[in-house]
């Protein structure tokens, strides 16, 4: 299988297992560490949409930045969601593996092999 692409956080042990399931399958994802390389408003939107979820799905509520941005303000549109993602890439729930039409969130890790033939 190809075009897999991993939104990966090294220092995450959900995003790690994902990771070490797709290699244990002999796969090889391209790797996205979205810290480094924070995804666009724009692309933040078409994950949304293969993953099947809305922007407040994703967010990571745990997060200082989700309690600080007042994230939990139900009056706040997608496309604000959306901003405060692309603004701050910590708030992005992690691990995401996309295919070239769907993606799904690892966690647990093994959720990735959802996507997998």
């Amino acid at each position: 299988m190809t075009d897999l692409t991993l939104y990966h956080n090294p220092r995450c042990s959900k995003s790690r297992g994902a990771l070490e399931l797709l290699e244990a399958r002999g796969l090889t994802p391209t790797v996205v560490r979205y810290l480094v390389t924070p995804l666009n408003a724009a692309q933040i939107q078409a994950l949304l949409i293969k993953l099947g979820l809305s922007a407040r799905q994703l967010l990571r509520s745990g997060e200082e930045e989700y309690k600080s941005l007042n994230l939990a303000d139900a009056s706040l549109s997608e496309a604000q969601l959306i901003g405060a993602i692309a603004e701050h890439p910590k708030l992005m729930e992690r691990p995401i593996l996309e295919t070239a039409d769907k993606a799904i969130i690892g966690r647990p890790p093994e959720n990735v092999l959802e996507l997998l033939p």
